[in-house]
């Protein structure tokens, strides 16, 4: 009986390896099309797209522009991956080409579930956690 299929958020984070040449990182970065486009026309993968330089931050009371995070922590871009498991998503983005010049791949099972506070989640504080 096959396993029930559920999506994965993939998200780029990083920069490229400043040590690899330009024609390394597009050599990489054809072959990632290759591999993606592949994965999309199978069904094993939903697109997302790369991120635009431009942006904003909006918290409480706040808006400002970029940069977002610690340059180590920076989001280029974000895709879907269909699986049945954590790991078998992570197995799958494991193959991505780019991976072999300096960008990692963060992979988040999506939830279904609408927030509420008494469940414990990312945003949960610490101190809510203890009770």
């Amino acid at each position: 009986m096959d396993q029930p299929q559920h999506d994965y958020l993939v998200i780029s984070r990083g920069q490229w390896d400043e040590r690899a040449s330009r024609e390394d990182v597009q050599r990489a970065i054809d072959q990632f099309y290759v591999w993606y486009e592949g994965h999309l026309a199978s069904g094993r993968m939903k697109p997302g797209s790369r991120l635009a330089a431009a942006g904003k931050v909006v918290a409480h009371q706040l808006v400002t522009d970029g940069p977002f995070a610690e340059t180590k922590e920076i989001v280029g871009g974000y895709w879907f991956i269909v699986a049945s498991s954590l790991e078998e998503a992570a197995e799958l983005a494991s193959h991505n080409p780019c991976l072999a010049f300096g960008l990692t791949l963060e992979v988040r099972e999506l939830d279904p579930e609408r927030a509420r506070a008494v469940d414990v989640t990312n945003e949960t504080p610490p101190e809510w956690r203890r009770g």
